[in-house]
């Protein structure tokens, strides 16, 4: 039970500071502007993505809050229905939940996710990412990383 609390403590922490940050960057910038950090490298790039990651399925909003919606159902009943976590599990967890929570808001909200961190490496430009999808992404990485270990007995 302490696990689940956890869990939900770090979901919960996670969605506050992805949607304040969504909420300043919103509320302080225009659509499309972008402010250099470090020239050529890093600037915060105010764009809404109408897709998923890479924007796969662009401009179905409604299906992927389905989707959205189905996730965080199948992972809130697998966290109900174990008995508890080890730490890295639990941590990996809170972030899933928080960033999806945080993506599916914005989707609801304002129709697309809002994405800010622009990252480029010489002449090649990442996607457009936030908050959330880092959570996401540590999460489902260190939850990979927590199920390798229990298999392993470790």
């Amino acid at each position: 039970m302490k696990n689940r609390q956890e869990i939900y403590i770090i979901t919960g922490i996670i969605l506050f500071f992805d949607q304040l940050i969504k909420l300043i960057i919103n509320n302080t910038m225009n659509l499309y502007q972008e402010i250099v950090i470090i020239p050529k490298v890093f600037s915060i790039y105010f764009t809404k993505n109408t897709g998923a990651a890479f924007s796969i399925l662009e401009n179905n909003t409604t299906l992927l809050i389905i989707i959205t919606v189905i996730i965080i159902y199948i992972i809130d009943k697998f966290i109900k229905k174990e008995a508890s976590f080890n730490k890295l599990s639990t941590i990996s967890l809170g972030l899933v939940m928080g960033g999806i929570f945080g993506n599916l808001i914005d989707r609801i909200i304002h129709q697309g996710v809002i994405d800010y961190l622009s990252f480029s490496l010489i002449n090649f430009k990442f996607p457009v990412f936030n908050l959330a999808d880092i959570c996401i992404t540590i999460g489902v990485f260190f939850l990979f990383i927590s199920l390798l270990r229990e298999k392993r007995g470790e």
